[in-house]
């Protein structure tokens, strides 16, 4: 049986990734039929991306398959919200059920796919995306272990540099730990990477070059 070659595609004509065509790009590489919950806050931007025939069907933890994309104007109903507590659509067939059933869907490895957002990302894949210990910050892990051990694939959407430059692509987590080696996919506004046993792949970059990321780095990248 023939094996399809990968290799790191550059994309060096424009500028890095936006937040909206960051959402695009994860929306795109979620599985057509997949059962997906999107994390609070960036990731919820995912389902306004999710073509109306994918056959995705989105799950939130407060207790609801069938999410559509974000309300807008007279689509705005203040009881039907995500876990975000944001006003959402439901689509044809949606359900509801009980906090505690939602859970359960979340840890019993239900769930094809979740898109968190992060911190810090280690290289074997940590996740630590709950708490920075920063004086007044209220930590608030809510569902996101229960995610991170329970989907059977983890992407995670966030900028590669904080604002004074620092990777959030990391050799070891300096936050405390949501998950251990459960990332799958980093997706970031200047590169996707793919994370396994082989290390850190780099699937895409965007506005940069694979030179360039790998100097900006401190952890090995190799292409993909």
């Amino acid at each position: 049986m023939s094996t399809v070659e990968m290799s790191t595609v550059e994309h060096l004509d424009r500028k890095p990734l936006g937040r909206a065509e960051l959402a695009a790009v994860v929306a795109r590489d979620i599985p057509r039929g997949a059962f997906v919950n999107l994390g609070i806050g960036q990731p919820t931007t995912v389902a306004d991306h999710l073509p109306a025939d994918s056959g995705v069907t989105l799950h939130t933890e407060n207790g609801m398959l069938g999410m559509g994309p974000a309300a807008e104007g007279d689509e705005i109903d203040p009881d039907l919200i995500n876990a975000g507590k944001q006003p959402v659509t439901e689509l044809p067939g949606a359900a509801y059920f009980h906090h505690a059933d939602s859970f359960a869907m979340m840890r019993g490895g239900h769930l094809d796919v979740c898109v968190l957002g992060a911190y810090q990302v280690s290289q074997r894949g940590d996740l630590a995306n709950w708490h920075t210990g920063a004086p007044g910050a209220i930590p608030a892990v809510g569902g996101a272990m229960d995610l991170a051990i329970g989907a059977k694939q983890v992407f995670v959407m966030m900028t590669l540099f904080t604002k004074d430059g620092t990777p959030k692509l990391v050799p070891e987590c300096t936050y405390p730990l949501t998950g251990l080696a459960c990332v799958s996919r980093l997706y970031t506004d200047l590169a996707v990477f793919h994370l396994g046993p082989d290390g850190v792949k780099v699937a895409e970059t965007y506005g940069i070059g694979f030179d360039e990321l790998a100097a900006r780095l401190d952890v090995p990248i190799t292409r993909a």
